[in-house]
């Protein structure tokens, strides 16, 4: 069975890249440091050409190779965010998460306040405990959505007013809801050129998709039934309407007239069944709400992939969805889907095979839902591996050569970047053996594909010389942690909680929390640099059967990770913000994300001994403008009420803006009346959601 999936069938053998790290202060910034010092990484990878006599052939749908003459030429930048506005949810159809604002630089942004703030305390009686939304701002109105019941509420961009609201009474249909949440936001749309009929497009928690009059927040009477299609009908599969645990907890997008949806569905580290409904990819027609087409994200018999799910699994299996968001070239009518892994995340047993398309990038034509490339990142996922961000497309120049770039982050802290109109790999993509699972019943992939290219940005597998280390007392105490458990590189599997050697469980790193998670990364289009967010998070993965939870062979356990006399196992820097230059796949700086957590410091065993700045473990999001970085100082309600500011080109830290709670909605801004606004979600287990703009004053 072949391995790679570039575009279907890639196996190239490439040279890997060699890569050091050049310390740009003089100290060592993996851990061994005493100093308070913020402080650089710069990566040195050296070039891998390919290999002479290596098959470089392109394998394309036939749709592709119909397009490849029509899309030559120059190549159009990525703009990011224009016209001051932030019309999608992460600024841009090719989340950039960029805009060209430069009101607020260095000289001022330590002046930002708090001009307006909207609370969410009464959307819902349950009251949510953290938001991960993102406004969009349109012709100066914030659209977003708030509570556990998914209201959509518009904004005045100026004032913080609220214009209208809309809320979908759901029912019991609503409580079997995976995703009770405020989500991610909205999307818009208009088809006319003076956006007369500007839509607002959100998908509530109970899987339905719904179209609102952008100015008055009413249903559009001529889309769906009333305003509403039904998202659990038309999977393909039957669903039970009320009970199929499917919905969604990202906004959807629209390319021309096409709006496409993804879905979520249970967190799957011990579902309590192997079957589930499908993550099946809809395209529907933005004035109709028809549905135009399905791409199976687990292929039917007939089609491409199928049989990579070997024993009849592709019949049951569920998941493989597009939970994050979406990404788009509107100027190619492509859309880019990172696709999740099938049920369940940590044991692959019951879906034998590589489970095309799961845990791949996808490109499909837009208007047809035909399948341009893909490129399968992890082969048979048993590590909850999931491309949790969308994938951001770059306008690049590698050695001279102009390149429309796609460049997913992920939680295994790789960066793949690809032509983003035929999918081939910007630099060599090299498919190395992994060990092999001695689960029982578990089937996995010999190989997994490594990019040469940009170097990780985050720790990768567990070794000794990973261990916490301030003394040697404490790294004596990390190595004993580990007595009965497993540690390996990267794609080792998961083991049994009880396994015949006597180990009881293995150290996966990044674990389910770590390297980029859902906030993704920002680009720079005007110097083509990648920042990155990530957390060096590990987690344990212990297998085991227990009917009485799950008809599956085996799920995930309980049991927490070592803490050797009261400190996280990994030395640090626990949490970081990395620069890459995607025109070279170079690292530029790397910073320590926040502060040494008050817990560290104030550790017995560290009395006398002198901490570097360790960072905290934080997949935070961020947003760039012309000179500026902004970075989110928490996460997931855990963190610093803060919004952190550095300077794009150095990593430097020019400002720390104190916030009412703490952030977990990665930042958006705006200009509005000539003054330029930074809005985000905050809020924690003590503090109900709010959105807070900040601006000079």
């Amino acid at each position: 069975m072949g391995h790679g999936h570039y575009l279907g069938n890639r196996r190239d053998g490439y040279p890997a890249a060699g890569a050091s790290c050049v310390r740009a202060s003089g100290r060592d910034t993996m851990g061994g440091s005493r100093s308070h010092d913020v402080e650089f990484l710069v990566a040195d990878v050296a070039p891998a050409p390919c290999q002479s006599g290596t098959d470089m052939r392109l394998k394309l749908s036939p749709l592709s190779v119909c397009l490849m003459s029509a899309l030559a030429g120059p190549v159009v930048a990525q703009q990011g965010a224009t016209s001051g506005e932030w019309r999608s949810y992460s600024g841009d159809l090719g989340s950039t998460k960029y805009s060209p604002l430069d009101q607020i630089d260095r000289d001022n942004v330590q002046d930002l306040e708090i001009v307006w703030r909207w609370k969410t305390d009464n959307f819902g009686a349950s009251v949510e405990r953290y938001s991960r939304v993102t406004p969009i701002m349109v012709n100066g109105v914030l659209y977003a959505t708030a509570g556990r019941r998914r209201a959509t509420v518009a904004i005045d961009a100026v004032t913080g007013e609220t214009l209208w609201m809309h809320r979908m009474d759901e029912g019991v249909r609503g409580d079997y809801a995976p995703r009770r949440s405020s989500g991610r936001g909205v999307a818009y749309w208009s088809g006319r050129p003076d956006e007369s009929d500007a839509q607002i497009f959100m998908i509530t928690p109970g899987y339905h998709l719904v179209a609102l009059d952008a100015a008055t927040g009413r249903p559009v009477p001529n889309f769906g039934q009333d305003g509403v299609v039904d998202l659990k009908l038309g999977l393909d599969r039957p669903v039970d309407l009320i009970e199929a645990v499917i919905g969604s907890s990202s906004p959807p997008v629209v390319v021309g007239d096409v709006v496409i949806v993804g879905a979520a569905l249970e967190v799957g580290s011990s579902p309590p069944t192997k079957e589930n409904a499908p993550g099946h990819v809809r395209g529907y027609d933005a004035r109709t709400g028809e549905r135009l087409w399905i791409f199976h994200t687990i292929p039917q018999p007939g089609e491409f992939g199928h049989e990579t799910w070997e024993d009849d699994s592709w019949s049951y299996t569920g998941n493989v969805a597009v939970w994050p968001p979406f990404s788009a070239d509107a100027e190619l009518g492509y859309v880019y889907l990172p696709v999740e892994a099938g049920t369940g995340d940590y044991y692959g047993g019951h879906r034998p095979g590589d489970n095309l398309f799961s845990q791949s990038l996808v490109a499909l034509d837009a208007r047809t839902g035909e399948r341009i490339w893909h490129f399968q990142m992890v082969h048979h996922g048993i590590w909850d591996y999931d491309p949790a961000s969308p994938p951001i497309l770059a306008d690049i120049v590698v050695d001279g050569r102009p390149i429309k770039a796609v460049a997913q982050v992920t939680k295994q802290a790789f960066t793949y970047v690809f032509d983003r109109v035929t999918g081939e790999p910007v630099w060599p993509i090299e498919e190395r053996p992994v060990g092999e699972s001695d689960v029982p019943m578990e089937w996995t992939a010999p190989t997994q594909p490594f990019p040469t290219r940009p170097a990780p940005f985050d720790r990768q597998g567990v070794s000794l010389d990973d261990l916490i280390d301030f003394t040697p007392e404490i790294k004596a105490a990390a190595i004993d942690s580990l007595a009965r458990l497993r540690i390996g590189p990267i794609y080792t599997p998961p083991s049994l909680a009880e396994a015949p050697d006597g180990t009881r469980g293995t150290i996966q790193l990044p674990g389910t929390l770590g390297g980029a998670n859902w906030p993704g990364a920002s680009f720079d289009p005007e110097t083509g640099v990648l920042y990155v967010g990530s957390a060096t998070a590990p987690s344990l993965r212990t297998m085991v059967n227990d009917p009485d939870r799950s008809n599956m062979n085996y799920i995930q356990g309980s049991g927490g990770l070592p803490r050797p006399l009261g400190l996280p196992l990994i030395k640090p820097p626990w949490g970081r913000i990395t620069a890459i230059d995607l025109n070279t796949g170079d690292h530029l700086w790397m910073v320590a994300n926040g502060d040494t957590p008050q817990d560290v410091l104030d550790n017995p065993a560290l009395q006398g001994v002198e901490i570097p700045k360790t960072g905290q473990n934080l997949s935070s999001g961020t947003m760039v403008t012309k000179s500026l970085l902004f970075v989110i100082g928490g996460w997931r309600g855990a963190g610093e009420p803060e919004l952190r500011v550095h300077d794009k080109s150095t990593g430097e830290l020019l400002a720390t803006i104190e916030l009412p709670a703490i952030p977990n909605g990665v930042p958006m801004t705006y200009m509005a009346e000539d003054r330029q606004y930074i809005v985000m979600s905050v809020g924690n287990r003590d503090h109900p959601p709010e959105f807070v703009a900040l601006a000079l004053p």
